[in-house]
């Protein structure tokens, strides 16, 4: 037969996923983001794609333009690779957070340090992540040519 659940039990369950609540808005806000990058990569790669297509009938002129256009979408395609890695990271990290608050609960071990330090180290690739984003997205800005 199993032990009564007590008040304090109760409370302490309560306790525990009220600190989860917090890192479950921060996966959703990762979620989206690697949502954006996805669809980045994909425009990417559907552009490389299209000019590749036009490399084959391409004047010597076109194709130098051609060339360092790719050039361009493959740096462009490295850094939001970059920001996929470290923002799946960042996701993979809070997620082991909040297992790790629970496991910590359920065995009454302190689990502080452990805990925080998984934090900081999903903040620091989430900000990695955001970091290659944003210079994706200034290579592309940069690369426009709007005359």
């Amino acid at each position: 037969m199993s032990a009564p659940v007590s008040d304090q039990t109760i409370t302490d369950i309560s306790h525990v996923i009220q600190l989860s609540v917090a890192p479950v808005f921060l996966l959703t806000s990762i979620g989206t983001i690697l949502g954006v990058l996805s669809t980045r990569l994909a425009r990417i790669v559907d552009r490389a794609r299209a000019i590749g297509e036009r490399l084959e009938d391409a004047s010597d002129d076109k194709t130098a333009l051609i060339h360092a256009e790719m050039r361009t979408l493959a740096k462009r395609r490295h850094l939001v690779n970059l920001a996929i890695t470290a923002g799946t990271t960042a996701a993979l990290l809070v997620c082991v957070s909040i297992a790790t608050v629970f496991l910590g609960a359920m065995m009454k071990a302190n689990v502080t340090m452990t805990v925080a330090s998984l934090f900081i180290l999903a903040m620091a690739a989430f900000v990695a992540a955001l970091v290659s984003f944003l210079r994706e997205i200034l290579l592309a800005v940069r690369s426009l040519d709007l005359v």
